[in-house]
């Protein structure tokens, strides 16, 4: 059988990769070793979160599916760092276990142009350093012009408990024995990384009166600016606040010896941004005690997630550490937590395209490229989807840049800087955060999905509707002045609000820091969608720095747009130090840009390189 496009692994990343390939024309395939495994959440069942939940809104901007299924499965959503700044607020929502795999496996099924086979991959197929197809485990193959690998933790994934090790993947499904092997002998390097997840309690084992309430916002929010809010903001489900102890702490650093991680029983390394509750022990002895939370996994069962507390002690270590904390004296483990670790690739053998520097026409997205993250593993799909389309229709890739979105930080990251454990977004690694925010996604980024196909005309419509009253709204609060008239004073001074001296425009008014668009509509009528005023609010109160952010991101765009030519021979570029020849050598940057972000190549080592492209390609005039 022969495909246009042939994805293999149906978790985050290959859902998306599939449907956006299907969805711009192609004839798809989304092979994975169990259907009903699609779109699996084997860690928490949560969507979002801190700068993820950017990335969510991200991926509904370009035309993917997670906002949206995400907002017809979740029990509970909240606005994260709402009294912050507008650069760090994201929604985090807590999905139900049962119904986001069922809702995404309807997206697919109905999917123009997509076919879904259940089969284990275990080989792909090359020939002259080209993707030809994949070999099946029952030793059919299948053909394509290209390739997607999304295999998430399932390459040679052992299951750890202590000192026991179990092949295996999530949830000791069957792993994949050989496709890692194939992937070697392509040329790939391969790194061994390790995740894992805490122990599942029943719900009636469990005595919430002793931890603190977690409730969601009283606010509707959707991930999907296309969406409609499908929820009762007072029918949220509780979560559940509570923290480890001396006792927690006792029982861990007298048992640390039987960790799989510190009795020397794991080779793979793992996230530093997401470590076990016996790492975290270790790395911040000074701490009393440490976070945790109790979510449902799904309103269909009586499990419950221990966040926070995830761990690869043995099974009677487990117990005693979980009856340990407060409410937990007498909790009931229904799975035991575990660690697995698992054969990733090098992701400084991946363009920023995700295609594959080692074989042509292949791609990889997720957890294979070093990532870790529900939502780093879809936004990766959804560009290596469209990017694979792209490259067959002969067209350029899209290849978002780090002041556009999160998703350009991450890829970026992956394909420039590589990566050694488990990367995890942080609004910390974006440099231009104040313009990536969770408000603007879709201000950002529909217009170039537009025109990559990824999104309808429709939508794009509506992008620019949107784009119309922004602008109108700022006109009229340009156009339109407050009279400070007694009646107008006495507003203020019961609001305890600043009165002005003298006739203000509306927009001027906005900028005081104790002014907002609901204090306003007391004077002029604003009859504009919540998401209109507040993307306004926003632009006038911050546009000072809004402004000087894209002024810095405009000189590394300059950057950006210095290219290196493909055939470069570094060895030819005099002067440059050894490191940094080697370094790009080895991850043949595409820009200047992309070459002084590399670890190891200094200032010196970009301005030598600038004068021999000059030079020798008459570049960078």
């Amino acid at each position: 059988m022969k495909y246009d496009v042939i994805v293999v692994g149906g978790g985050h990343a290959g859902c998306e990769a599939a449907h956006i390939s299907a969805f711009m024309g192609k004839k798809t395939a989304l092979v994975t070793a169990n259907i009903q495994n699609i779109a699996d959440m084997p860690c928490n069942p949560s969507i979002g979160g801190t700068a993820k939940g950017i990335i969510v809104r991200e991926i509904d901007a370009l035309g993917g599916l997670m906002g949206r299924v995400a907002d017809r499965s979740h029990f509970q959503i909240k606005m994260l760092n709402n009294a912050k700044g507008p650069a760090v607020r994201s929604l985090r929502a807590q999905a139900d276990k049962i119904t986001y795999p069922k809702e995404m496996l309807k997206e697919l099924e109905k999917t123009k142009n997509l076919t879904l086979v259940e089969s284990m991959t275990e080989g792909i197929i090359v020939d002259n350093n080209k993707i030809m197809g994949i070999t099946l485990e029952n030793g059919d193959k299948l053909f394509c012009d290209a390739l997607i690998l999304t295999t998430g933790t399932y390459l040679k994934g052992n299951i750890l408990i202590g000192a026991k090790n179990t092949p295996g993947g999530p949830h000791g499904e069957k792993r994949s024995n050989h496709l890692s092997d194939s992937l070697k002998a392509a040329g790939f390097t391969i790194q061994r990384l390790k995740t894992g997840t805490p122990p599942r309690i029943k719900a009636s084992s469990i005595d919430f009166s002793k931890m603190k309430e977690e409730l969601g916002d009283k606010e509707l929010y959707t991930f999907s600016v296309d969406g409609i809010a499908q929820y009762k903001v007072d029918d949220q489900q509780k979560c559940y606040l509570l923290y480890t102890n001396a006792e927690t702490h006792k029982i861990i650093n007298e048992n640390l010896d039987k960790s799989s991680m510190y009795g020397g029983y794991v080779t793979g390394i793992g996230p530093r941004y997401c470590p076990s509750i016996e790492d975290k022990i270790v790395r911040f002895s000074d701490k009393e005690r440490h976070q945790l939370f109790l979510e449902p996994e799904s309103l269909y069962y009586d499990e419950w997630y221990l966040q926070g507390f995830s761990t690869s002690m043995p099974e009677d270590v487990q117990e005693r550490m979980v009856h340990s904390l407060s409410g937990l004296e007498n909790a009931v483990i229904t799975k035991w937590a575990y660690a697995i670790e698992y054969d990733a690739i090098d992701p400084l053998q991946l363009k920023p395209s995700l295609e594959t520097k080692v074989v042509e026409n292949l791609f990889t997205a997720g957890q294979i490229n070093g990532t870790s993250g529900y939502e780093e593993a879809a936004a990766q799909g959804l560009i290596a989807g469209i990017n694979a389309v792209n490259k067959l229709n002969k067209k350029e890739p899209i290849i978002l840049k780090r002041d556009e979105a999160y998703t350009g930080v991450l890829i970026d990251d992956l394909v420039t800087k590589g990566t050694g454990e488990p990367y995890r977004m942080l609004t910390s690694r974006a440099e231009f955060r104040l313009i990536l925010r969770h408000d603007n996604a879709d201000l950002r980024l529909r217009e170039i999905a537009f025109k990559n196909g990824s999104v309808t005309k429709q939508q794009y419509d509506k992008l620019i509707e949107k784009k119309n009253q922004i602008i109108e709204l700022k006109e009229l609060l340009a156009e339109n002045k407050l009279k400070i008239t007694k009646e107008v004073k006495e507003i203020f001074e019961s609001a305890k609000k600043e009165v002005p001296k003298t006739t203000i425009s509306y927009l001027n008014l906005l900028k005081r820091p104790e002014i907002n668009l609901n204090f306003i509509k007391q004077f002029l009528e604003l009859n504009y969608d919540i998401d209109i005023l507040e993307q306004v609010e926003i632009e006038v109160k911050y546009e000072g720095y809004i402004k000087k952010a894209y002024k810095e991101a405009e000189k590394t765009r300059k950057l950006e747009e210095k290219i290196i030519p493909n055939d470069i021979d570094y060895s030819k570029v005099n002067n440059l130090a050894s490191e940094a020849r080697q370094k790009l050598e080895k991850i043949r940057p595409i820009s200047i840009g992309q070459a002084a972000r590399i670890s190891g190549v200094n200032p010196v080592d970009i301005s030598i390189l600038a004068v021999y492209l000059k030079k020798e390609y008459g570049k960078n005039e």
